[in-house]
């Protein structure tokens, strides 16, 4: 009698997650919440500014056929050359304007704006 009600309590609990999994997947992928990107493709950051929240990563994925770098302008963060569908992610803690280029090709800029972080937990 034990172990049914072990098996029937782990079923129920199998069930309910995979109810959650599937009411998950349900949600289109606009409505999740995803991390900001800039998409690296025929010689430009798109998008060319993304204001974020200090706190924040932000991610570029290259999507040209040829290498690209991400560097800032100030030096606070530099990529390696990065080849078709490689990535860099940074974190931008402190509020401010970050102007950034491909070291590669100087003429792609962008700009990334980091707002202070509003309300407290």
């Amino acid at each position: 009698m034990v172990l049914r009600k072990l098996c029937v309590g782990g079923l129920r609990q199998a069930v309910l997650g995979i109810a959650a999994l599937l009411a998950i997947a349900a949600i289109p992928p606009s409505a999740r919440a995803e991390e900001p990107s800039v998409k690296i493709d025929n010689f430009t950051f798109n998008p060319p500014t993304l204001t974020i929240a200090a706190g924040t990563t932000v991610t570029w994925k290259n999507e040209d056929d040829i290498p690209h770098t991400v560097a800032s302008t100030t030096k606070a963060f530099k990529s390696k050359a990065l080849d078709t569908d490689d990535s860099y992610t940074f974190t931008f803690t402190t509020p401010g304007v970050y102007e950034y280029f491909c070291s590669l090709h100087p003429h792609m800029t962008g700009k990334i704006v980091v707002e202070a972080k509003t309300g407290s937990n």
